[in-house]
C-alpha cells in the first residue's frame, strides 16, 4: 500500500510527508480517531521509513501528529471487528502486533535520527512510538501512559520500548497502574528530552533536527547503529565492539576532515563518507 493511497474514511492520507531541506516530517493524520494505529497507518509508516532509509537527501526525521492527541495506540475498533473471524481474530491480532513491532524496529534501525514532536496524549502503542524514537520533544500539555491494564490488555509490546527508555520501577508503575505521566515527569524519567510550551513542540523538534542535519550523515548513521547495539551487550563486550566501531570510524573520510578542521580551526566540509 503506497502512503499516498493509504487514506482515511474522508479520503485524506492517513500519513502526511513533507520535506524541509534535509529534514523529513511525517505527520499522523487520523485526528478524529486520535491518530490510533490502524493497519493502514502502520503500513504507511513502514513504507515511509523504508523510503527514508534509502534517501540520502534526508538527514533527520520529525514525527508529529494532527489534532489534540499524538497517538492513542492501536485501533481497538478495527481489532475488535475481527473477533468474528473463524479463529476469533487470533491470526489478525498476531499480524497487527507483528506489523507494529516491525515498524517500531524500523525506527531504531533507520540511519537517520527520528525526533518525536508530541503535542498531546501518547498512550499504549502511542507511548511505544515515542519511546522508539531517538529523541522526543513534548508539549507541556502532553501525557504518556500504558493503560492497557485498564481494559484487560496488558501493554506488553509497548513495554519493550518503554523499558529501554526508563528505569524498571518507573516502567512497571506505568504498566501496572495505567496512569498518565505528565510531560515534566516524563522528562525526569528520561522518556522525553525537552518539554516546551504547547504549540512549540514541532519547532523545537525541527531545531534539533536541523542541528543534527548539519553533521556528517555517515558518522551519525554509524553512531546511531552502534548506540543501539552496544546498549544490549555486557560491558566488556560493549567496549570491544565500540572500539572496533571507532577504529572503522577513524578511517572514514569525514573523520579525517573533521579532525583536521578542528585542528586548523575551520568549519568542516562533509562528504558523508
Amino acid at each position: 500500500m503506497n502512503i499516498q493511497t493509504a487514506r482515511t474514511a474522508n479520503a485524506e492520507p492517513v500519513l502526511l510527508r513533507e520535506t524541509r531541506g534535509p529534514v523529513a516530517i511525517l505527520t499522523l493524520n487520523r485526528p478524529a480517531a486520535r491518530n490510533s494505529l490502524s493497519e493502514a497507518l502502520l503500513v504507511a509508516l513502514g513504507e515511509a521509513f523504508a523510503a527514508i532509509a534509502a534517501d540520502k537527501s534526508v538527514r533527520a526525521v520529525v514525527l508529529a501528529a494532527k489534532g489534540p492527541a499524538f497517538c492513542a495506540g492501536h485501533d481497538l475498533k478495527e481489532l475488535t471487528s475481527r473477533r468474528t473471524d473463524p479463529d476469533g481474530g487470533r491470526g489478525y491480532f498476531r499480524h497487527i502486533m507483528t506489523t507494529c513491532s516491525a515498524m517500531m524496529q524500523q525506527i531504531v534501525a533507520l540511519p537517520q535520527p527520528v525526533i518525536a514532536a508530541v503535542q498531546g496524549v501518547a498512550s499504549a502503542a502511542g507511548c511505544q512510538l515515542v519511546a522508539s524514537c531517538d529523541l522526543a520533544v513534548a508539549s507541556d500539555k502532553a501525557g504518556f501512559s500504558t493503560p492497557g491494564v485498564d481494559i484487560g490488555l496488558f501493554c506488553s509490546t509497548p513495554m519493550v520500548a518503554l523499558s529501554r527508555n526508563v528505569a524498571r520501577k518507573q516502567a512497571m508503575e506505568m504498566l501496572l497502574t495505567g496512569e498518565t505521566v505528565p510531560a515534566d515527569r516524563a522528562a525526569a524519567m528520561g522518556l522525553v528530552n525537552h518539554v516546551v510550551a504547547a504549540g512549540h513542540e514541532r519547532a523545537k523538534a525541527m531545531e534539533l533536527a536541523t542541528v543534527i542535519a548539519a553533521k556528517s550523515s555517515h558518522v551519525i548513521g554509524i553512531g546511531k547503529a552502534a548506540f543501539y547495539r552496544q546498549i544490549e551487550l555486557p560491558l566488556a563486550e560493549a567496549y570491544r565492539y565500540a572500539a572496533e566501531v571507532m577504529t572503522e570510524n577513524m578511517m572514514a573520510r569525514d573523520a579525517e576532515e573533521g579532525i583536521c578542521a578542528f585542528i586548523e580551526k575551520r568549519d568542516p566540509t562533509w562528504e558523508d563518507r
